[in-house]
């Protein structure tokens, strides 16, 4: 399991206090007022800890400041990265819901047992996510996230068993 949980990416500087634009990677937009602190892959130098210390939504955007990043020099070289939270810091999942770095990896097997492939990515959309799972001839074949498709998800074993579409009658 991953120890980090990606909720969103800077895209731009903000305004002239060193406020940034992040592009949200969490279903709930509004966790952001909650948060008090975010880290930053700064993929360099590792996981660097930011303290929120304002949050305003701008259409589908999230604009955050950060203590001790007051001029948006300071913080323009972090356009791009990626902004994280602890386990600890996630919002708490619903019945049969997962955080998706979870469902990344794992091994995706028809309700008979057989083996169609890894599960590559989600596309979240506003129906359901549809999971994009790639097959051992390296072709993707793609699964809605809906129950009649979904029959297990074993996160500790890293493996979901599903129906095919074409399978439900």
């Amino acid at each position: 399991m991953e120890e980090f949980l990606k909720v969103g990416i800077i895209t731009s500087t903000h305004g002239v206090h060193g406020e940034v634009k992040v592009f949200p990677t969490t279903d709930d937009v509004k966790r952001f007022k909650k948060l008090k602190e975010v880290l930053l892959d700064t993929e360099r130098d590792g996981m660097l800890p930011l303290k929120i210390t304002g949050v305003k939504f701008s259409k589908q955007l999230v604009i955050l400041r950060f203590e001790g990043y007051e001029n948006p020099n300071d913080i323009e070289k972090y356009k791009g990265k990626s902004l994280f939270v602890t386990r600890e810091n996630a919002v708490p999942l619903g019945k049969d819901e997962y955080y998706i770095a979870d469902l990344i990896g794992m091994e995706v097997i028809s309700e008979e047992g057989d083996r169609l492939g890894t599960l590559k990515e989600v596309m979240q959309n506003i129906a359901n996510d549809v999971y994009i799972i790639e097959q051992e001839n390296g072709e993707e074949l793609l699964l809605p996230a809906i129950k009649q498709c979904i029959l297990s998800v074993d996160v500790e074993k890293m493996v979901m068993r599903v129906r095919q579409p074409e399978d439900i009658s």
